[in-house]
């Protein structure tokens, strides 16, 4: 007998970046030489002194259960960087930590969100944000940012879309999977907006806050437009930065009352995050942070090798991206031909699909972040592979018919 799944999980679509990851691992398996340029996360290695502070956090037995939403050293820890970074004061009874960004994302749709509640989703955008929103109950309001706009939702955008079932915005800059950032000036442009609307809260997903490029200079949205303070959310972690992806430690500054309500979610979900991995984290905000900037350098040249490979690829445009470490090149061009396969291209899913069976690379589909027909490529790999890819890219255009 089958049993049927929730209501909720059933509106929910599998993550395609997993599933592109995962096909890509089966063919490595069976001795196909595949280049993965799916994956979510730098390829260095988390630096030596964080190591050692979890190293040492074990030692010690800090092994235990925290508080449910942080341990106060790195709460305290974060009211530094919000204030060192982005001009944010906050008190540490206004700052939540969670088992990774996603979580923190979660947790506040969760102890926010009720059935008819609208989420505005700026897109491209991450393909875990509109599906967050439906599994609460919510539903994702999805405005298409085109190339023109730099993949950015403009003040006149955002008007048009609120209406009074708005619950959130959610912005994210750097951009996963454009890499295209938010300046200064065009938060202001959307904060006079959402000063109109005093019902509207922001969640603004600043993971990639310091992968940035070329000399763009990072800005939040509260920092921009302090009025809006009282009704942002401030989420970031230590995922990217610090190539903690595996340490699963996300952190937000926010109004009291919100903190106080996704504690609550996290005291009958997951609890606590990791002790060791927090304690690892106080070090990681309070060390040194020089290997940023020489990590950063290597990003740099990465992206511009890629875009410049992609560029010469037949029927591909591709434009620079300001920071994180995707490009998010077009493939319109391409569409209604078919590969030297026969696959014939309707979509950018049979583009990605022709890739990976006949070039062997692995991209993820543009559809996936609801911004077609494109497709997303990681550069957070060597140089060597993403040359051979660019490679197999050319190749694999210039035979389409």
């Amino acid at each position: 007998m089958t049993h049927p799944i929730s209501e909720n999980l059933s509106r929910v679509a599998q993550s395609a970046t997993m599933a592109v990851t995962q096909a890509a691992r089966e063919m490595k398996a069976a001795g196909i030489d595949v280049i993965g340029l799916g994956a979510g996360e730098p390829d260095f290695d988390t630096p030596d002194h964080i190591k050692d502070a979890a190293i040492k956090a074990i030692n010690s037995g800090k092994t235990n259960y925290t508080n449910v939403d942080g341990i106060p050293e790195l709460k305290s820890a974060i009211v530094d960087k919000f204030k060192r970074d982005n001009s944010l004061s906050y008190t540490m009874s206004q700052i939540n930590v969670s088992p990774g960004g996603k979580p923190v994302i979660f947790n506040a749709l969760m102890a926010t969100l009720n059935a008819g509640d609208e989420v505005i989703v700026p897109a491209p955008c991450w393909v875990s944000y509109p599906e967050m929103v439906k599994l609460c109950g919510g539903t994702p309001l999805i405005i298409p940012c085109d190339m023109e706009s730099g993949f950015k939702l403009t003040a006149e955008q955002l008007d048009a879309a609120i209406t009074p079932k708005t619950r959130w915005l959610i912005l994210n800059s750097p951009s996963n999977p454009t890499g295209s950032a938010y300046t200064a000036s065009d938060l202001k442009a959307l904060s006079e907006v959402l000063l109109r609307h005093p019902h509207v809260m922001i969640l603004t997903d600043d993971m990639y806050e310091h992968l940035v490029y070329d000399g763009f200079e990072f800005a939040t949205i509260a920092q921009v437009e302090p009025a809006l303070y009282d009704r942002t959310l401030t989420m970031n972690g230590l995922s990217k930065a610090y190539a903690m992806t595996g340490w699963r430690i996300g952190y937000a500054g926010g109004p009291e009352w919100l903190i106080k309500a996704m504690a609550k979610v996290m005291s009958q979900s997951t609890s606590n995050p990791s002790s060791i991995s927090q304690w690892a984290g106080v070090t990681a905000l309070n060390g040194p942070h020089n290997f940023i900037q020489e990590r950063n350098t290597a990003f740099t040249a990465r992206r511009n090798a890629v875009v410049e490979g992609l560029n010469a690829a037949k029927g591909i445009s591709c434009v620079k991206p300001d920071g994180a470490f995707y490009v998010y090149p077009n493939c319109e061009d391409v569409m209604g031909k078919s590969s030297a396969g026969g696959q014939k291209l309707e979509s950018d899913t049979d583009f990605a699909k022709a890739l990976l069976n006949e070039a062997h690379v692995a991209v993820v589909p543009g559809g996936a972040f609801h911004g077609s027909p494109n497709f997303r490529i990681s550069y957070a790999t060597t140089m060597a592979q993403l040359e051979e890819a660019c490679s197999r890219i050319q190749e694999f255009c210039s035979s389409i018919k």
